[in-house]
């Protein structure tokens, strides 16, 4: 009878060959020529692919804890996804889904270049791949219906930064190998004339829906991401009353924090503290230092095992910059040992008009960049997703959920605070600041996806009680409608990894040490919360 692991690489199996764009950032360079296709029909084949292995999961019996729980979390995986192609069908509804996999493809080349299994193995791939472009953006054009207009905003505004990611794959691959450097610029024309078409169709030629709420999930939809996904119990009221509450514990820490500081409102604090931001051509170098700095701390302290991969600290491409304000982290390719992962930073544009320059400085305020590299790097983002590669199973290499990633990342911003990491209250009053949006996240995502909040009251709610500019609040509204229950995860996901750690110190009493806990923890890679509770036989909450 075949095993998790085996049922787990025939999902994935499925998965990159629906996904090719997946396939090559997860460094499976042979689907590096192809681009997917998510018409109705391709679709439709794929979901019954998924329902044959679901079935075959379903039909596994084991004695064994470890193993039953890596059955359910591959469970969750799939009927997650299938629920989100079936109800959700962003190939339908959300042409940023289209973009986003066009992109991936073709930055998962560029990304690696001489990167392959076979010496000058990128630019052949990249050659068709760009070929296939004007074919994809067909598919999609054709596919779409009555997207939701937020999803048509998220879509044009990806659209320069793809051109420009074209222009660079096809110059760097051109100078790997000239022979192809005509045929390169061939296909990028044509990609680039096909991507203007897009735009074109997106404006003037698809209709938008109707209803300007028609991007929000519903509740029952919201409930199943919930339970397959996250494997939470809580439902969206729950997490409501939650978010709340969270916010409303935040800003009373603030307050204090702020009193104690020098007794003016904590806004005007950290309207006055973000002006400490580095010069722009220092920016990638005092992250660099910072992460070192954590690195060590972590080390020194005894917080968790720290693996050899390293990270590198690179400037956000381009096509990304849509999604990526000011830092994001990108782990290695799974398949290709010798990549690492990758830290992003946007640097301030020195084109753009001033006020903009002197805001996307602002974002990398000084005392705000402790907490973020302690969310990307170390203990966060880096340290949990490359341990994860390094596990035995399958399932647990590569399957995750946000509600334990994020979730980790945002704990272990309070983790570096509790260890004495941060230097003075200003870098606390950052800390909490991240907590505060945080918190919001929650309000915004049950309220949009179940609550019939409009895009205009979720910006309107954030630059309320948030310090935010509203141009990057609308950017981030997109994106909570776009991907509902992802924003919830980070102060969820860190509630359940509190509550869990109390009850390990309770259980361990005077011999509870953090980095026991947190190595255990750790085995159970992206893994839900719940699903690594009952792996540490802790009970229910």
């Amino acid at each position: 009878m075949a095993s998790v692991d085996d049922l787990c690489r025939s999902y994935l199996d499925l998965k990159y060959h629906f996904d090719p764009a997946a396939a090559s950032s997860a460094g499976l360079v042979s689907h590096d020529p192809r681009l997917g296709r998510f018409d109705a029909d391709t679709t439709r084949e794929h979901l019954s692919a998924l329902r044959s292995v679901v079935g075959a999961i379903e039909e596994l019996e084991s004695d064994d804890l470890q193993a039953e729980i890596d059955r359910t979390a591959l469970l969750g995986e799939i009927r997650s996804t299938t629920y989100r192609l079936e109800h959700e069908r962003p190939h339908v509804r959300n042409p940023a889904f289209w973009l986003s996999h066009l992109f991936q493809g073709l930055h998962a080349i560029l990304s690696r270049r001489n990167g392959g299994t076979e010496p000058k193995a990128g630019p052949p791939a990249a050659l068709e791949r760009l070929r296939a472009v004007p074919g994809f953006l067909d598919a999609a054009r054709d596919t779409l219906d009555e997207p939701p207009s937020v999803f048509v905003d998220i879509a044009l505004g990806m659209l320069g930064g793809g051109g420009e990611l074209v222009v660079q794959l096809t110059a760097a691959m051109g100078a790997e190998v000239p022979e192809l450097r005509a045929d390169l610029q061939e296909a990028a024309g044509r990609a680039l004339e096909s991507l203007k078409r897009f735009g074109t169709a997106l404006r003037d030629e698809i209709e938008p829906a109707a209803d300007p709420h028609a991007f929000a999930v519903g509740e029952e939809q919201f409930s199943r991401r919930l339970h397959h996904e996250h494997a939470l119990v809580a439902g969206a009221p729950e997490l409501w009353r939650y978010g709340l509450h969270l916010q409303e514990e935040t800003e009373a820490a603030l307050a204090a924090l702020a009193h104690r500081l020098d007794g003016r409102p904590w806004r005007e604090i950290v309207e006055e503290l973000r002006g400490d931001a580095p010069e722009p051509d220092a920016l990638l170098s005092v992250y660099r230092s910072e992460l070192d700095r954590a690195q060590a701390f972590v080390a020194e302290r005894d917080l968790v095992s720290i693996p050899r991969d390293r990270v590198d600290v690179v400037p956000t491409p381009a096509f990304m910059l849509a999604l990526v304000p000011f830092a994001a982290y990108e782990p290695p390719p799974i398949f290709l040992s010798h990549q690492t992962g990758r830290f992003y930073v946007t640097p301030p544009d020195p084109s753009a008009p001033p006020e903009t320059f002197a805001r996307q400085r602002r974002g990398h305020c000084r005392h705000a960049i402790p907490p973020m590299v302690a969310h990307e790097a170390y203990p966060g983002h880096h340290l949990q997703l490359v341990t994860a590669q390094s596990l035995g199973s399958e399932v647990r290499r590569h399957i995750w959920t946000p509600v334990m990633v994020e979730g980790w990342a945002l704990y272990c911003e309070q983790l570096m605070d509790e260890a004495g990491y941060y230097v003075g209250d200003e870098t606390r009053l950052f800390r909490l600041v991240n907590l505060l949006w945080r918190a919001i996240r929650i309000v915004l995502d049950v309220g949009l996806h179940t609550r019939g909040m409009t895009p205009a009251e979720a910006v309107d709610y954030m630059v309320e009680h948030l310090p935010i500019e509203r141009a990057s609040a609308e950017a981030e509204v997109r994106r909570y409608c776009a991907w509902p229950t992802y924003q919830l995860c980070y102060a969820v996901g860190r509630r359940e990894l509190l509550r869990l750690r109390d009850a390990y110190r309770e259980r361990a009493g005077t011999s509870f040490r953090p980095r026991a806990f947190h190595d255990e923890l750790l085995a159970y890679g992206g893994l839900p919360v719940a699903l690594a509770r009952w792996g540490m036989e802790l009970g229910d909450e």
